[in-house]
């Protein structure tokens, strides 16, 4: 995977080079040294950008514990209230068979 140097990242790397050229060093010297400083420029960026992805990732995963939590009391009524509803038309029904089953032993 080969790695694509900007040209603002060449020439900020040369720049750099120059300003710590030594006295005697040759221009085959300052190029490597400033090849070597845009390696470590592009290496920084890139931890850079990882560090801002799992930052994000962080940041969504929390955002979406949050949603979770907030829906779930939610969920758990509305997953409570038709097992407590049954409960009254039992007793309903119970309470029409016993009136059926009272008329009935009278007449």
């Amino acid at each position: 995977m080969a790695q694509q140097i900007s040209n603002e990242t060449k020439d900020e790397a040369m720049k750099i080079a120059k300003a710590t050229q030594k006295p005697g060093q040759t221009k085959e010297q300052t190029k490597l040294i400033a090849q070597g400083i845009e390696k470590g420029i592009a290496e920084y960026k890139k931890r850079q950008k990882s560090k801002a992805r799992d930052r994000d990732k962080q940041r969504k995963q929390v955002l979406k514990e949050k949603q979770r939590q907030s829906t779930e009391p939610m969920d758990d009524g509305l997953q409570a209230a038709p097992k407590a509803s049954k409960l009254p038309w039992l007793l309903l029904a119970l309470s029409w068979l016993g009136f059926i089953g009272l008329y009935l032993l009278n007449h």
